[in-house]
């Protein structure tokens, strides 16, 4: 069946912050210009998860009268608390002086980057971009000559099998010049375009960490809005696993609470879910919580390899921006402002192009935009802090990144390394230890189906997986002898799980559990699992995550 198509002069897939700040970027400079838009989720917003302490740089030069145009920046941090937890019931605050500088949150902001992104939603429609929710790009268009012409969109109303329902309505094509891809982290087109075109050739692997957060509305007496606190050590560090947490008190009584853990521990029955319940049990954490309402959940995998791990970002006749690119900045735990940039970045690189016949599909001259720009410079400024955190773990790691930040600003002149990828570190499971999970509260820590649940999400039962195993075998034949099939664990939202069919272990997808934070498809250890977009509009509906 042909497809039908639809000529644009850029397509941009993904309208997170990335996405959203080219469109914008693009139409305020070319009004004359066609711009479409392709977000996956039911609405801009509905796939978006950060922390997140925001800081306004990139959205200062987009639109420099944001106040008065009401952006929801509503709440300015008034305060930076920085903990290390030595043990479940113990903490030490860390003085301000000795924390990394990157960690000085002053005239940064609190906030929901949903409802950010639905703000610049609005923008962009108002400037003329062609926003098309629900749409999920499912194949990159690639000519005879090795040049992206454009994306095409999934077909809707397939069953299970593939086969055509009666509300079946093919994709659509959709042709440009200039493609920008801003899917976030492990974007699946994203890591197709990086294979085809070696984008990561000489580049270190992409390193990744699993970000969960709830929301809470806590007791007014409890509230401190503005207050920022993060932590380390506890209960991360009993498992030899690194990572975080943070609680940021937002406007109305909201506080957001969670857990980064990066993707590179070693231990098959480290749970990062669990950890997360672990971690709200702790007194300077819980003191927070206790009697207070939950009202959202969601998880999100974020790229954290920094500037080592960057792969190329131009290729013939597109883009790779935003998480896509890998631009997270994670000594500051921030990367909306740096995505932000590398979207405007882009839009200035295709009006560039528009102007010069000398530039071309082939030639597009995106690195030197990008290394002129300060979102390059602060990368590369803090380029060490997460390799020396994972060769010396919290707390030397810290002590390196005082004097490489702090003392020397990131003028050390050495580039760390870590060139082990994160699907391939686990250990086998006689190695390890299991960590001691209790059992959920139903006060402060939460069962995995009941959290998913608060994260809206919801999949048309009868279509394709979009889990897709590459060899059907595999969880049984090795990785459960070897590793007791880590994915039960690595899931936030109970997706994989082994059930008893007559007295056999059967390997189960619960495929409509998914919140699209794409850690099977970056910590399975042998990649066997491969995420691709379902259904569009299928997937989470966080409302101001």
């Amino acid at each position: 069946m042909q497809r039908e198509s639809m000529e644009y002069d850029v397509i941009i897939v993904g309208a997170g912050p990335a996405g959203l700040s080219a469109a914008i970027r693009l139409k305020q400079q070319a009004p004359e210009r066609t711009v479409c838009l392709l977000e996956k989720g039911s609405e801009i917003g509905a796939h978006i998860l950060s922390g997140a302490v925001f800081e306004s740089r990139a959205l200062d030069e987009l639109f420099p009268d944001w106040s008065s145009m009401q952006a929801p920046l509503h709440t300015k941090v008034s305060e930076d608390q920085l903990f290390y937890f030595t043990g479940s019931q113990s903490a030490h605050k860390v003085p301000s002086m000795l924390a990394p500088f990157t960690l000085n949150n002053h005239g940064n902001y609190i906030i929901s980057l949903g409802n950010l992104c639905r703000w610049l939603g609005e923008q962009a429609d108002a400037l003329g971009v062609e926003i098309f929710p629900g749409f999920c790009a499912q194949e990159v268009l690639v000519n005879g000559d090795n040049v992206v012409y454009g994306v095409a969109t999934g077909d809707m109303g397939l069953d299970k099998n593939g086969n055509q329902k009666p509300s079946f309505e093919p994709g659509i094509e959709l042709h440009a010049p200039y493609t920008i891809f801003a899917e976030g982290c492990r974007g699946h087109l994203g890591k197709e375009l990086i294979q085809h075109y070696a984008l990561d050739e000489g580049r270190e692997p992409q390193h990744y960490a699993l970000g969960i957060k709830e929301i809470w509305k806590v007791a007014s007496d409890k509230h401190r809005q503005g207050l920022v606190l993060h932590s380390a050590g506890w209960p991360l560090n009993e498992s030899g696993s690194h990572g975080g947490g943070f609680l940021y008190h937002l406007e109305d009584n909201q506080v957001a609470v969670g857990l980064v853990v990066d993707l590179n521990y070693t231990n098959p029955y480290v749970s990062p879910y669990d950890e997360f319940q672990r971690f709200k049990l702790h007194p300077k954490i819980r003191h927070y919580l206790e009697g207070a309402e939950r009202t959202a959940y969601g998880a999100r995998a974020i790229s954290k390899g920094g500037l080592q791990s960057q792969p190329k970002m131009s290729f013939p006749g597109g883009l790779l921006i935003g998480d896509d690119a890998g631009t997270l900045n994670f000594a500051k735990i921030k990367g909306s402002h740096t995505a932000m940039k590398s979207g405007m970045l882009a839009a200035d690189c295709i009006v560039e192009a528009w102007s010069k016949p000398s530039t071309t599909q082939t030639n597009l001259p995106y690195a030197k935009h990008y290394k002129k720009s300060w979102a390059w410079r602060e990368i590369h400024q803090q380029r060490n802090f997460g390799p020396a955190l994972r060769r010396w773990g919290s707390v030397w790691g810290a002590v390196y990144s005082f004097v490489d930040l702090n003392l020397c600003r990131g003028r050390l002149p050495w580039t760390l390394n870590n060139r082990q990828a994160d699907h391939s570190v686990l250990r086998p499971k006689q190695e390890c230890q299991p960590p001691a999970y209790p059992k959920p509260d139903g006060k402060l820590s939460f069962d995995k189906l009941s959290s998913v649940y608060l994260s809206n999400t919801n999949h048309e039962e009868d279509q394709p997986c979009h889990l897709q195993l590459l060899n059907a075998q595999l969880p049984l034949a090795s990785h459960l002898e070897r590793w007791d099939e880590p994915a039960q664990r690595y899931c936030p939202a109970g997706v994989y799980e082994f059930v008893e069919n007559d007295g056999k272990k059967e390997f189960r997808i619960n495929a409509q559990n998914c919140v699209h934070c794409k850690t099977c498809d970056i910590k399975d250890p042998s990649q066997n699992i491969r995420w691709v977009a379902p259904e569009g509009g299928g997937g989470p509906n966080y409302p101001n995550m």
